[in-house]
This record gives C-alpha cells, sequence and structure tokens, in this order.
C-alpha cells in the first residue's frame, strides 16, 4: 500500500509472510572517487509484527560485487524514521552502472506488519 506522507510518497506493509524489496540507481550519476553510504529510510508502526527474525540487506555493485549482511529490525526505535545502512562503495566513472539494493526476508514464514520504507538514501559518507 502506498501512502503519502507530507509530499513523501511512502510505501507500508500491511501483512505478508514474503518479504522482498529492491530498487536500482545508476552510480554514473554520483561523484567519483567519493565514499557512499547507502541506507533503507525505515519506520517501524505499531503495531509491527514478525520482525523476530533478523532481515537481510544487500548491496549489489556494478560488476556484481556484493555487500550483505542481516538486521535485527527488533531493536529498532519505533514510530520514528530511522536508517537501516546496507553498504558502502567509492563512486567511480570507469566501474559506474547500475546497482542494486534490497531488503528480504522469506525463510521464517512469519507474518510480517508494520513496516514502512520512505525511501533509499545514497550519500557522501562522513
Amino acid at each position: 500500500m502506498f501512502y503519502s506522507e507530507g509530499m513523501t510518497e511512502v510505501a507500508e506493509l500491511k501483512r505478508v509472510c514474503w518479504l522482498e524489496v529492491h530498487g536500482k540507481f545508476d552510480t554514473r550519476k554520483l561523484s567519483p572517487g567519493i565514499l557512499y553510504q547507502v541506507s533503507f529510510i525505515i519506520m517501524l508502526k505499531d503495531p509491527a509484527q514478525g520482525w523476530e527474525l533478523p532481515v537481510n540487506v544487500r548491496l549489489v555493485l556494478p560488476g556484481g560485487k556484493k555487500q550483505q549482511h542481516k538486521e535485527n529490525l527488533m531493536e529498532k526505535l519505533r514510530a520514528r524514521w530511522i536508517e537501516v545502512p546496507v553498504g558502502e562503495f567509492v563512486a567511480s566513472e570507469k566501474d559506474g552502472g547500475e546497482m542494486e539494493i534490497s531488503i528480504f526476508e522469506y525463510e521464517g514464514g512469519m507474518w510480517k506488519q508494520g513496516l514502512v520504507i520512505k525511501g533509499i538514501a545514497i550519500k557522501p559518507k562522513e
């Protein structure tokens, strides 16, 4: 389900047992030589249920190099926007292209609800 929060459209997970969200971005639109951090911007609204198992977050860079780890959403703050880090990379002119950003969990079979995804942040790492 999509709804608008002010001027921003967000996606809210109502109730699923198979979570899989993918986004793509062309890294050639970024400044070369800069270290970038990629994160999902999410909120867990009550009742947030089914997050006992960690979710997988993955960044696949142009050329196929993958960064993947698990994030435990049960430990995250509720009812406020948070950033869930996915990975980082240095933008390059010669190795630029499309990268894929994902968040998924479908092995546990638990019904999930309460996740709101505002978007993906790609910003220089401080």
